[in-house]
């Protein structure tokens, strides 16, 4: 599946919407990234803008914006309340989707020295970027701000991670990070009182409150041998939480900063909250999530609930999410459209057009029916292969709410959550299939009026049709393992709904068929025999497994039918 970062860098200009805007026009001339927000502040002078995209991308939108902004921006004149040290002050890139957080902070790196060598200006790298311990804090790194820049550039200590040790009077220095998400993140109180509100956000958040001797309200506050004060920890991590009056909505709310949902997620600190609410006499209503969330958090907190009700994970991801949205009250205050708030759908809006998946089932036929090459066999080979899948994760579904079987939802539930993880990634497949054959034509209309254009060409031409081999080859290997679903609810699942199992096991032996037609007829185009060779052998055994696997569950469908 596609991988995705968030870029939010912060630019020292807050006042002044025209230079702004030039910045910001930088990032929007990369295709793959997605401009989400831009947030002035007048008074700190200084922008938070940010975007999200596929990494190569956000790396190219970073590095544009940060040198339009060493252009435009002058640091000499540069006065707000908010500390800063550059032009472009911080640049930390965020894991949204299947990426790491090890590989988010190479890139951070990556983006770090580019802009240091070609753009010289001095760059720290900090927190999961850092390169040492002394500079994962931003604030050791900003220390100083601006105006102590060449001080601290003097220092040996403080030489750059990425270019030049000296001072850039125009544009200053710019720290580049990579951080976990944060999501904000509030929670509705059936009160009005701030004072109730944030005792429960002391019980919750990490740092806690502040340690007293005797009453814990009126008491003397604990110091230790420093002078600090001494709290007594919250009890989730990763958590910052005040409580507030919004005069809005007339409610108190808890508002939290959750700054690493890998460690709480959102339905974690919903549900703790709910708790300790409640051991002070108050209701949790609902929540509001201010800006946006992964999609992986929403499926998290769906399955959470779920399981929670001993019902079945195996459901589709729009089903997760309303689960989600109605157990966290995310559409008590205003209506939440998923849309609009999950970042992979907010990028996802743009691409619909061009998606075969998102046609309607008329809309397929009629675009495979047309004059269009594509799309073709391929595509409807992985498409006939998710029905099979489909078919399966229902009578998973069905089985584990059947009426006297309440003792193996979870055993069907893990099934269910199988198939619906093979069903998305043959309904990934249908356009990438289109996208192969489409890599292929491409390819061929390549310019060959010189030798070097033909063997680019040529280089070309063999690279997209190996391609257009390996992608039937996963769907016959994606839909092979739908088999498995299949044949266990044939033999475990509910026997009325047996019928189903058996119609699956047609749609997949079809689409792995369907698939190797594909891999055969592309391997023509392939110049290195060896490698054709194997794959349509890898192709051939896949087949054989399918006829074999069908007829066994067939077999055992009929039985069922038989017996009833």
């Amino acid at each position: 599946m596609k991988k995705l970062i968030e870029c939010v860098p912060n630019f020292s200009e807050g006042r002044d919407m025209s230079v702004i805007k030039q910045i910001t026009n930088q990032i929007e001339t990369v295709e793959g990234v997605k401009l989400l927000d831009v947030d002035p502040g007048a008074a700190t002078n200084r922008t938070v803008v940010t975007f999200v995209g596929t990494p190569d991308e956000v790396l190219e939108a970073a590095f544009r914006a940060v040198k339009r902004a060493s252009e435009i921006i002058d640091m000499r004149k540069h006065k707000g309340e908010h500390p800063r040290m550059g032009a472009t002050d911080v640049c930390p890139l965020v894991p949204v989707a299947n990426i790491s957080m090890e590989e988010t902070a190479e890139l951070a790196r990556r983006l770090a020295k580019r802009i240091g060598e070609e753009l010289e200006i001095p760059i720290y790298c900090y927190e999961q970027a850092a390169f040492s311990p002394a500079r994962k804090n931003l604030a050791s790194c900003r220390s100083g701000e601006y105006e102590g820049l060449p001080e601290k550039l003097a220092n040996p200590e403080w030489k750059p991670d990425f270019g030049p040790a000296k001072f850039n009077a125009r544009s200053g220095a710019t720290a580049v990070g990579a951080r976990d998400f944060l999501v904000a993140f509030n929670v509705n109180l059936n009160t009005t009182s701030t004072r109730r509100a944030n005792s429960i956000a002391f019980d919750v958040r990490e740092r806690g409150r502040v340690k007293r001797d005797g009453d814990p309200i009126t008491g003397k506050i604990v110091k230790d041998e420093k002078g600090n004060q001494v709290y007594i920890p919250g009890t989730l991590k990763s958590v910052k939480a005040i409580g507030w009056f919004i005069e809005e909505y007339g409610i108190a709310q808890i508002s939290m900063n959750l700054t690493n949902i890998g460690i709480t997620p959102v339905h974690i600190a919903f549900d703790e909250v709910c708790r300790k609410a409640a051991d002070r006499g108050i209701r949790v209503t609902g929540a509001e999530l201010v800006g946006l969330i992964p999609l992986k958090a929403m499926i998290d907190a769906g399955k959470y609930f779920l399981a929670k009700q001993e019902r079945s994970l195996g459901v589709d991801n729009d089903e997760l999410i309303k689960i989600a949205i109605k157990s966290l009250g995310l559409d008590e205050l205003k209506p939440f459209n998923p849309k609009e708030k999950i970042i992979e759908y907010v990028l996802e809006e743009s691409e619909k057009k061009k998606k075969l998946v998102h046609l309607t089932a008329k809309g397929l036929a009629n675009e495979t029916a047309s004059e269009s090459p594509a799309p073709g066999g391929g595509s409807i080979a992985a498409y006939v292969g998710a029905l099979g899948a489909s078919l399966a994760t229902m009578v998973a579904n069905l089985s584990s709410h059947k009426r006297g079987w309440d003792s193996r939802w979870e055993e069907f539930s893990i099934w269910a959550e199988k198939g619906q993880k093979i069903k998305d990634e043959l309904l990934f497949l249908v356009d990438e299939d289109t996208n192969a054959f489409n890599k292929i034509m491409d390819a061929f209309g390549l310019p060959k009026k010189t030798d070097e254009e033909k063997e680019t060409r040529k280089a070309a031409i063999e690279t997209a049709s190996v391609y257009a081999m390996e992608i039937p080859l996963r769907v016959m290997r994606v839909a092979l393992s739908s088999m498995e679903v299949i044949e266990a609810m044939a033999v475990s699942g509910n026997p009325n709904s047996v019928s189903d199992a058996g119609v699956g096991a047609l749609c997949a032996r079809s689409a792995v068929m369907g698939a190797y037609l594909n891999v055969k007829i592309n391997a023509a185009g392939i110049s290195d025999r060896r490698v054709a060779d194997e794959k349509v052998a890898q192709g051939a055994e896949m087949e054989q497994l399918a006829i074999a696997l069908e007829t066994r569950i067939l077999q055992k469908v009929n039985e069922v039918i038989g017996s009833l």
